[in-house]
């Protein structure tokens, strides 16, 4: 049985960070109903309409974090959409919402209305900059919280900072913390009986994935150096061109950095460099980059990884996206997974971990918009009458395919 395989999570989220936190649940077993409004449904459904089922709201940004989910289309703007879906609520255990800070509450749907018919919700507020606070109130995106959180201006050199990080990963990491602080909620819950109110801040979950630099400043008042590819303290932890390629290094320890000269064919100075603490070993790295620059210009980066690995010296090729995941170490790992029926064959990202038994699954492919709706009104005792009037009054929406 998967951990969460008797958990039922209601998913009032959209775009990334929300559904990502969902997903995460709903891989690990969690029966996950995602609620959309007749009127907007999720945005990022639309969103890479060139995907091939984009058209039908399942573009690639909606299908990498909506796999094994229900989807239902409520209006919760009406008296009955709110009904219902407190109906839905009182089955379920977890609730999470990434909607702007105090707009549930006016429908009737904030953490203390939700409790009154389900005493030990694990109810989940994910929001920009939390509950509370002079910017409690604000939207944001992935790309406004890189600013603001400074994760921008500490990406990149002196030349090029600020820069965004390409991908999302604000979004991600807020979603993976969210789906960590509900796990625990739930474990809590175990031994008290008692239900939560989660309040979780991309801000803040981008403060925590920049951990170190926070402490680094707090503790010297002054911010980590701007290096980009490349370390301003150790000559054996940058990245260089070699005769084909670009090749990442990673020798940190002494003993990798003696391996790493080895390598590189100086004896004398691997066994000068091995003992040196940071400080000293800061005053060789203009003169070691440059004998490293000129010794991995005679073989390719794909010839340097692999004898430098021999040798237990962390390196690595610098890879598009494509060539990574056509590396044959994913063919032995789990993280992307493939699900296919009549029509399409989807290869989606699942989870960063493997379980001996049970683990995280795709079983089902995204939902189309409302696709549960009747299935889940169903189990609560509405009847084909009675649902076919909430669609004519439209509390809910019709499956769109």
């Amino acid at each position: 049985m998967q951990p969460f395989a008797n958990i039922r999570v209601i998913d009032l989220t959209h775009v990334i960070a929300g559904p990502f936190c969902t997903y995460q649940l709903a891989v690990l077993g969690a029966d996950v109903i995602k609620v959309e409004p007749p009127q907007t449904p999720d945005m990022v459904r639309a969103r890479t309409g060139q995907f091939p089922h984009g058209a039908n709201g399942l573009g690639s940004f909606f299908t990498s974090q909506n796999g094994n989910k229900r989807a239902i289309s409520i209006d919760l703007r009406t008296e009955q959409g709110v009904k219902i879906l407190k109906e839905i609520i009182a089955t379920a255990d977890v609730l999470v919402e990434n909607y702007r800070s105090g707009a549930l509450a006016k429908l009737g749907l904030g953490y203390d209305d939700v409790k009154v018919c389900k005493p030990d919700i694990i109810y989940c507020s994910m929001t920009g900059f939390g509950q509370d606070g002079p910017k409690g109130g604000r939207t944001a995106y992935d790309n406004v919280i890189q600013a603001c959180s400074g994760l921008m201006s500490a990406t990149g050199t002196r030349q090029t900072a600020p820069t965004k990080v390409g991908p999302p990963v604000l979004d991600y990491g807020t979603g993976i913390q969210a789906a960590f602080a509900i796990s625990a909620a739930l474990y809590q819950r175990t031994f008290t009986g008692q239900g939560q109110h989660i309040d979780i801040a991309m801000l803040d979950a981008a403060i925590m994935l920049m951990s170190s630099n926070v402490t680094h400043y707090h503790q010297t008042q002054s911010l980590m150096p701007l290096a980009g590819n490349d370390s301003a303290f150790n000559a054996g932890y940058c990245c260089y061109q070699t005769r084909q390629g670009r090749l990442m290094l990673g020798a940190y320890t002494g003993q990798q950095i003696r391996d790493l000269w080895m390598v590189l064919g100086d004896p004398d100075h691997a066994a000068a460099m091995q003992d040196l603490h940071p400080p000293a070993m800061a005053a060789h790295v203009e003169t070691d980059r440059a004998r490293i620059s000129e010794i991995l210009l005679r073989k390719t980066a794909a010839q340097w990884e692999e004898e430098l690995n021999a040798h237990r010296v962390p390196a690595a090729r610098v890879r598009s996206l494509d060539e990574a995941l056509n590396d044959e170490q994913l063919r032995y790992r789990t993280v992307v997974q493939t699900l296919e029926d009549d029509e399409q064959q989807l290869q989606i990202p699942v989870a960063s971990f493997k379980y001996a038994d049970n683990g995280p699954k795709l079983t089902s492919l995204p939902p189309v918009f409302g696709q549960h709706t009747h299935q889940v009104l169903r189990a609560l005792g509405y009847d084909d009458n009675e649902i076919s009037h909430l669609e004519s009054r439209g509390v809910i929406a019709r499956a769109r395919s």
